[in-house]
C-alpha cells in the first residue's frame, strides 16, 4: 500500500514529521517498508522551451534543438524524442547532472557530428515512472528556468507500507489515517460526502440474479461527459504510487480505491446493450479483459454482463468492450458489494489478480456503498462536465455487526498491561467502535477483522505501543532445570553441528514443490488444494528437489565449489519424516600446482561425510552394512545405502543420476545423500556415567594382509568379517591398497588390509599373534577371499 505525505494530509491534520509518521505506523502494526522522495537527486532539473527544432544533417530521427533554460544564450541540444517541436515546455538537465533513469551522469558530447549540451528529459529518464514515447510536454506557462521538482510539487515523500491481510479497513490512504489519528499522530479530518444534483432522465438500467455473489448493486448513469486528462494533482499523485494515468474517469475509480479503499468500476453507458446484470457466467464464455488476455468463465464465476456479454468479472478486472474510452459520452458508475469468498475463489481459478481484487476478497466497507458512488459521481461531474440521473440501489449488503460484551480488565489479564478504562474507551471510538454505558462494545461495518473480546484487546495493546507490555519471566521451580529438548531435537541439533562443521552451508527451502519435480522422486501424496503457484503445488517427497534447485542457482551465479544441506521433513502418506539432504556439486578440489587440475566430487565424498555425520548422534558406523541398492534417484554403481541390518535404511547417497540432472538443467556429477533420522534407534541409557578412558600402555601390533577378493563383492564386507575375527585384540582394520592388473584374475581384485592388534595386559608372544592371523584368514574366507601368493 502506496501513498504520499500531502495524500495522508487529506485526511490527517497533523504537523508530524515524515519519520515520526514512519515510526508510528511501524509501531502501530503496519510495518513501513520504504520511505522515499521522488524530489531526491531532482533538483538540478529545469524547466526549459524549446525555441527551434531543425532536422539533424546526419540523421533522419534526430533533431538540434535551441532551448531557452533561463540564461542569457540558448543552449544547443540534439535530441530524439518524436514530439520535440518549437514552443514544447519541458525538463531539462544540464551537462554534469547526474538522470536516475537511464544511470547516465550527463556530458558535453558530440552526436552524428553536432555537440549536445544536455537534453530534454522523459517521465522515465526521471525516474518517476514508465513512460518514454517522448519528453515531458508541460503546460505552456510553466515557468521557464524555475527548477521543475518545486513546480511540480513532487517534494512529496512516498510512504510504502505492508499491509497485514486482516486489515482490510487499511487497504485505503484513510484508514491508516485513521490508526495514526488514534496513536496521537494527529486528527482525523471528517469526510464529506457530497450532494450530487440529478436529472429527471431514465436511470441506469441493473438488475441482480446472482445475489449470493453479489448481495449489492449500486449504479448511477451520468450524461453529456467529456472524458479528458485527470487534474495534476490526482495524476501527480497516482504516478507517485506507481499507477500511470491514463483518462479522468479511469483515474478516478483507481484514485477512490486507494484513498477510501473502496473499488469501483466505470462503464460506456453507449456501449451497453440492455440491461447491466450481476449474473454466473455461463459453460464456455470468454471475457476479453482489460489486461490483453483471454479468460474461460464458468458458471461458479459472479460477472456483471449485458445483453451481448460480459462487461466485468465481478471484483476483479473489467472487459476491453464496455471500457471507458477518450470518445465516452455517458457512463454508468458502479458501486456493488461482492461476496469476498467468490472474488477469491474466481481470482484463483483464472489466476487472475488485481488491485480491486485485493481489497474485495478482503471484504470491503458493506456501509459505504452509496456514499462511495455519491463521491465517485462528484468527481466525475466536477472533472467531465455531464449531468447525473437518480442512482439505482439493488439488493443489501451485510449489515449485521458484532456487539461484543467487554471488561476493561481484559487487556490486563491478557496482555498484563495497565490502561485506564476511560483511555481505553477514548482507543476504540476513535478507532470507529462504539460502546455504551455497560461496555457493550458494537463493531464498525468496516473492521471485519474483529469477532471476539481477544481482537479488541489487541487493537488497544498496539496503539498503546507493544513496547509498554511489562517482560515478565516464567516461574521457575527450584534445583537444576530438567533437559527438554526431545531425543529427535537433539540428534536434529546434532548432526546439523556436524554437517557445519564438515564445511557445508546450511539451506532453507521450500517444503512446497511442483508436481513435476516430486514426480522425478518417486510422486508426492499430499497436494494443496490452494497452491500460491503451480511450482509449489504438493509437498516434497525428498530434500533432494529443493536442494538441486539451490544448487543449481547458485552454480548459475559463478559458485564453482557447492556444499548445502538442509534438516527438514520429507512428507509421505504415512507421516512426515525428518531428515538431512545433503548435495556436492562443482569442484572438491580446485587445480593446484602440486596435484594438477581441479578434482570434481564423488560419490566417497557423500559416503564419509554421511558416516562422520552418523557418527556424530553415535551410530557404530563401523558395524553398518553398505549395500548397493540405493534406488532410481542415484547412478547405478556410483551410490549406496547404509543400513543397520538389511532392512533399516539409515542412509542414501551416491552421484545423481543423469537423467534426473538433465530434469533440472544441470551438469554433473552432483552428488546427493539422505539421512533418515527417524530411523536412528535410540541410544540406551543405563542410567551409568561412561567409563573413564583408559589407554593400554603396551604399543600395539600392526599386521598387514593381501587378500584376492571376487570384484562383486564389497570390500567393506572383508573389512568387517576381519574386524570381527577377534574383537578382544583387534581394534581396527582399514584398506590401504587396492590392486587389480595382468597378474589378477579379471574377475577379482587385490586389497591390501591393515589390521591393528591391541595387547591389553601383556605383550603378543609369536604364537599368539600366529593365532590371531589365522583367525582373521578364516573369517576372510568365509567371504570368498583367499591370501594372496
Amino acid at each position: 500500500m502506496k501513498f504520499t505525505l500531502s495524500w495522508l494530509k487529506e485526511h490527517l491534520e497533523t504537523e508530524a514529521s515524515v519519520q515520526e509518521i514512519a515510526d508510528t505506523l511501524t509501531r502501530i502494526g503496519h510495518e513501513v517498508e520504504s520511505v522515499h522522495n521522488p524530489a531526491d537527486g531532482l533538483e538540478a532539473f529545469r524547466i526549459a522551451r524549446i525555441l527551434t527544432a531543425e532536422r539533424h544533417p546526419q540523421a533522419d530521427r534526430l533533431q538540434i534543438l535551441a532551448v531557452d533554460v533561463g540564461e542569457s544564450e540558448p543552449l544547443q541540444v540534439v535530441c530524439g524524442a518524436a514530439n520535440a517541436r518549437a514552443g514544447l515546455v519541458g525538463v531539462f538537465a544540464a551537462p554534469g547532472v547526474y538522470v536516475p533513469g537511464i544511470d547516465v551522469t550527463l556530458k558535453i558530447a558530440s552526436i552524428r557530428g553536432v555537440e549536445s549540451r544536455g537534453m530534454m528529459c522523459s517521465i522515465r529518464e526521471l525516474g518517476l515512472g514508465d513512460e518514454h514515447e517522448g519528453i515531458l510536454d508541460l503546460p505552456h506557462e510553466a515557468p521557464v528556468g524555475q527548477s521543475y521538482v518545486e513546480w511540480a510539487g513532487l517534494d512529496d515523500p512516498v510512504f510504502d507500507v505492508a499491509i497485514t491481510p486482516d486489515r482490510q479497513d487499511c487497504m485505503g490512504v484513510r484508514g491508516l489515517a485513521r490508526d495514526l489519528a488514534t496513536a496521537g499522530i494527529g486528527r482525523l479530518k471528517p469526510l464529506a460526502i457530497p450532494r450530487v444534483p440529478v436529472t429527471d432522465a431514465a436511470p441506469a438500467e441493473i438488475s441482480i440474479e446472482d445475489k449470493e455473489g453479489c448481495p449489492a448493486f449500486f449504479g448511477q448513469l451520468i450524461h453529456g461527459i467529456q472524458n479528458g486528462p485527470s487534474p495534476e494533482w490526482m495524476a501527480r499523485r497516482l504516478r507517485a504510487i506507481g499507477f500511470r494515468p491514463t483518462s479522468a474517469l479511469v483515474d478516478i475509480t483507481n484514485y477512490i480505491m486507494f484513498d477510501l479503499g473502496r473499488p469501483l468500476h466505470v462503464y460506456d453507458a453507449g456501449a451497453i446493450k440492455g440491461k447491466l446484470t450481476a449474473r454466473k457466467a455461463q459453460n464456455n464464455e470468454k471475457i476479453e479483459a482489460l489486461n490483453g488476455k483471454s479468460y474461460d468463465l464458468d458458471p461458479s464465476i459472479t460477472v456483471i454482463a449485458d445483453d451481448q456479454g460480459i462487461k466485468n468479472i465481478a471484483g476483479i478486472m473489467g472487459a476491453e468492450k464496455g471500457s471507458v474510452s477518450g470518445s465516452t459520452t455517458d457512463v454508468i458508475i458502479e458501486c456493488a458489494y461482492f461476496d469476498p469468498a467468490a472474488v477469491s475463489q474466481a481470482g484463483q481459478k483464472l489466476g487472475l489478480a488485481s488491485d480491486a481484487r485485493i481489497r474485495f476478497e478482503r471484504g470491503v466497507d458493506p456501509a459505504f456503498l452509496n456514499e462511495g458512488l455519491q463521491i465517485t459521481a462528484r468527481m466525475v461531474l466536477d472533472f467531465c462536465g455531464g449531468k447525473a440521473t437518480q442512482a439505482v440501489t439493488l439488493g443489501e449488503a451485510p449489515s449485521a455487526v458484532p456487539v461484543i460484551s467487554y471488561d476493561p480488565s481484559y487487556v490486563t489479564s491478557l496482555a498484563a498491561m495497565d490502561v485506564a478504562p476511560a483511555r481505553q474507551r477514548e482507543i476504540l471510538e476513535q478507532l470507529g467502535f462504539a460502546i455504551d454505558a455497560g461496555w457493550r462494545v458494537r463493531v464498525p461495518s468496516f473492521r471485519r477483522d474483529v469477532s471476539v473480546v481477544a481482537d479488541i484487546v489487541a487493537d488497544i495493546v498496539r496503539i498503546e505501543g507493544l513496547d509498554n507490555v511489562p517482560s515478565t519471566a516464567l516461574d521457575r521451580g527450584d534445583g537444576v532445570a530438567r533437559p527438554i529438548a526431545t531425543h529427535g531435537q537433539l540428534t536434529e541439533r546434532r548432526v546439523r553441528r556436524a554437517a557445519a562443521a564438515f564445511g557445508m552451508n546450511e539451506a532453507v527451502t521450500w517444503s512446497f514443490i511442483s508436481e513435476k519435480d516430486a514426480n522425478i522422486f518417486g510422486g508426492a501424496f499430499w497436494k494443496l488444494a490452494n497452491p500460491i503457484s503451480e511450482d509449489m503445488k504438493v509437498m516434497r517427497p525428498s530434500l533432494l528437489p529443493g536442494l538441486l534447485t539451490a544448487a543449481k542457482r547458485n552454480r548459475d551465479r559463478g559458485q564453482s565449489t557447492i556444499r548445502l544441506f538442509e534438516v527438514g521433513r520429507r512428507y509421505l502418506q504415512e507421516a512426515e519424516r525428518p531428515t538431512l539432504g545433503l548435495i556436492f556439486a562443482g569442484e572438491r578440489m580446485s587445480r593446484d600446482w602440486q596435484y594438477g587440475k581441479s578434482q570434481n566430487f564423488d560419490a566417497y565424498d557423500a559416503k564419509t561425510a554421511v558416516s562422520a555425520m552418523l557418527d556424530s548422534v553415535g551410530m557404530p558406523v563401523e558395524k553398518l552394512q553398505l549395500l548397493g541398492d540405493a534406488g532410481d534417484v542415484y547412478h547405478p554403481g556410483r551410490s549406496g545405502r547404509l543400513c543397520l541390518g538389511p532392512k533399516n535404511t539409515l542412509a542414501v547417497f551416491g552421484e545423481i543420476h543423469p537423467a534426473i540432472l538433465a530434469e533440472f538443467n544441470m551438469e554433473g556429477p552432483v552428488i546427493g545423500a539422505e539421512i533418515f533420522l527417524d530411523a536412528l534407534p535410540l541410544r540406551k541409557n543405563s542410567g551409568q556415567l561412561r567409563q573413564p578412558y583408559a589407554p593400554s600402555m603396551l604399543q600395539p601390533v600392526f599386521r598387514d594382509f593381501a587378500f584376492l577378493l571376487p570384484k562383486d563383492v564389497p570390500a567393506a564386507d572383508l573389512v568387517r568379517s576381519i574386524a570381527g575375527a577377534d574383537k578382544n585384540a583387534i581394534v581396527e582394520a582399514r584398506i590401504f591398497d587396492v590392486f587389480t592388473g595382468e597378474t589378477i584374475d579379471e574377475n577379482e581384485k587385490s586389497l591390501g588390509i591393515e589390521v591393528m592388534l591391541q595387547p591389553a595386559e601383556k605383550s603378543f608372544t609369536d604364537a599368539e599373534l600366529q593365532a590371531i592371523s589365522d583367525k582373521i584368514v578364516a573369517a576372510a574366507a568365509k567371504k570368498g577371499a583367499r591370501l594372496r601368493a
